[in-house]
């Protein structure tokens, strides 16, 4: 695993912005950055696909024991969203995706940082945008990255069981927009009829008792990038469990996005070589550690604790308590720090996207750097 210094391309935004990110420089500031690349081996590649499909079946294991141990209120999960969690998990409601962040500097093993579960972005960047980078740029080159091609695939056989779909989004963010759009074109491409709307234009229909559009048309499936720990907060959430409304990512997956799942994880196969030690906020670690909330964005509110040197980040999470993650260190770069988000596309490990900062915690301003590989020596 290489970092590649370059000169980024003359007319980058524009190309970038051909393939519908538009987000590429908010505040002025860089996030796309081509003036640099990672390399890495087709055995590294093959490396990173094993772990993904591992860590994505110790996840599968893990929501089963938390349903049959009643494990919940480690989680915060309130008591009347419980039957509803477990339902969506026995009707084997399908998930779309998700995102495995991951520590390694391309020898020995990668380590799992976390998951991002229910609401990941980047994943526009890391499918289309650096695909048609590595076209340009080394075309001799290839890279790991099969998302597209793995999301027509999931909405092909989604759309068998829902045809139509709604999209929801916050308002504001150009980001999430521009995320939710790419996966509304996939679903568009794959035949299924779709609408966009804004979260807080979802209403509730007393007389139906059904969720409904702007259009008071029935939403009978909606993909949502809305976390579900913010979702279950909001009073219409009573609803959901009796609405007949099918939900992308389901409700099992706050199982999984809930930083406590690290812990748990840790308790169900200790020493695994792609986990780090974790514990709960009442059980801290010895050593250096890094203090995570159970529920954060973004890398706010994040410690990291070596002896007497301490790095944080602030914010306005925490209130759910805290969990305990063995410290390990990222690898500099010529000064960067690389964290490898490792996709997971309808149970399949789908390719990987890469970002960096000068700081060893990964927040929104971190950068976006495209990646290749190339064969053996």
């Amino acid at each position: 695993m290489q970092r590649i210094a370059l000169t980024p391309r003359s007319d980058w935004q524009a190309r970038v912005g051909s393939v519908g990110m538009h987000y590429h420089s908010p505040g002025g500031e860089i996030y796309w950055d081509e003036s640099a690349c990672y390399c890495f081996t087709r055995s590294q590649i093959d490396l990173l696909d094993d772990v993904t499909h591992e860590l994505h079946q110790l996840c599968l294991s893990a929501v089963d024991h938390i349903i049959r141990r009643n494990g919940f209120a480690k989680l915060h999960i309130p008591q009347w969203a419980v039957p509803y969690i477990i339902q969506s998990w026995e009707q084997q409601e399908p998930s779309l995706y998700g995102r495995f962040d991951l520590a390694w500097n391309g020898t020995g093993t990668p380590k799992l940082l976390e998951y991002n579960a229910d609401t990941p972005t980047a994943l526009l960047e890391a499918s289309v945008v650096q695909w048609f980078w590595l076209q340009e740029c080394f075309p001799q080159a290839d890279q790991f990255n099969s998302i597209h091609e793995k999301l027509l695939s999931f909405w092909a056989n989604y759309r068998h069981r829902h045809p139509a779909l709604h999209f929801a989004s916050m308002d504001g963010s150009d980001e999430d927009f521009g995320n939710v759009e790419y996966l509304r074109d996939t679903a568009l491409q794959a035949g299924l009829q779709t609408w966009h709307l804004p979260i807080p234009q979802i209403g509730w229909d007393k007389r139906q008792q059904r969720f409904v559009d702007e259009q008071l048309q029935v939403i009978s499936a909606l993909f949502k990038l809305y976390p579900w720990e913010w979702l279950l907060q909001d009073e219409f959430s009573r609803y959901l469990p009796s609405a007949n409304l099918t939900l992308l990512e389901p409700a099992w997956k706050l199982l999984l996005s809930s930083k406590g799942i690290l812990p748990m994880l840790w308790e169900l196969f200790p020493d695994h070589p792609n986990l780090l030690a974790a514990s709960f906020g009442d059980q801290p670690l010895l050593g250096a550690y890094v203090r995570k909330p159970l529920y954060s964005r973004e890398g706010a509110n994040i410690e990291i604790r070596r002896g007497a040197s301490v790095v944080e980040t602030t914010g306005s999470y925490g209130a759910e308590g805290y969990i305990y993650q063995q410290y390990t260190p990222l690898t500099a770069f010529a000064g960067h720090y690389p964290v490898i988000g490792s996709w997971v596309i309808a149970n399949q490990a789908a390719g990987i996207g890469i970002r960096e900062d000068t700081s060893e915690i990964t927040g929104n301003n971190s950068r976006f750097i495209p990646h290749y590989f190339v064969e053996d020596n």
